[in-house]
């Protein structure tokens, strides 16, 4: 860093170090498609009981959006929605939903938010929970595209007999999605 932003304390500090700042960060932004892509790594191998692991659970996830004609945001979502399982099995969704947020639209985030809840109605039942928690959500304008990740592409996503496309064959698009942040929270 040629100008070092140095402060230590917000209140104190001045436009010019967040100048440096800003230029900084922007300059790491190529970075967070590598991030992305080593956090889906870390889901290779992590079974859970499951057929797959979480890994080939999401490249399925996302081969299943890809053929059926979503875009590049949604099939990059896809690929992601669980990738906060290497921090918190319980608070997934969220974690994947927030590092997905400034890069998707509204109705992408909010899917990605939801999908547990949304996919539960395929096995909340079994642990005592309600299998129509998705019905919170029935008057939201994404409501449909939930359902549409949860039923068709999520909750299918774990046949190890599946034609899967390899991570591979996604990386472009998590590179262009995660390129530039486009919606500022």
């Amino acid at each position: 860093m040629a100008d070092p932003a140095v402060f230590t304390r917000m209140d104190r500090s001045t436009a010019a170090q967040w100048s440096v700042i800003g230029r900084e960060t922007m300059a790491a932004q190529p970075l967070v498609a590598d991030h992305v892509l080593a956090l889906l790594g870390h889901l290779e191998g992590m079974v859970m009981g499951f057929a797959v692991d979480q890994l080939t659970h999401c490249l399925q996830t996302a081969t299943l959006a890809d053929r059926a004609g979503a875009d590049d945001e949604l099939v990059v979502a896809a690929l992601c929605h669980d990738v906060g399982k290497t921090v918190s099995v319980a608070n997934h969704p969220g974690i994947a939903a927030e590092i997905l947020r400034p890069y998707v639209r509204d109705e992408v985030y909010h899917t990605i938010r939801v999908h547990q809840d949304f996919q539960g109605r395929h096995y909340y039942g079994h642990f005592g929970g309600d299998p129509d928690a998705r019905e919170r959500y029935r008057d939201e304008p994404w409501f449909d595209l939930a359902a549409r990740f949860a039923d068709e592409w999520d909750q299918i996503a774990f046949d190890p007999d599946h034609d899967t496309e390899p991570l591979g064959y996604f990386e472009a698009r998590v590179r262009s999605v995660f390129a530039t942040p486009t919606h500022f929270v």
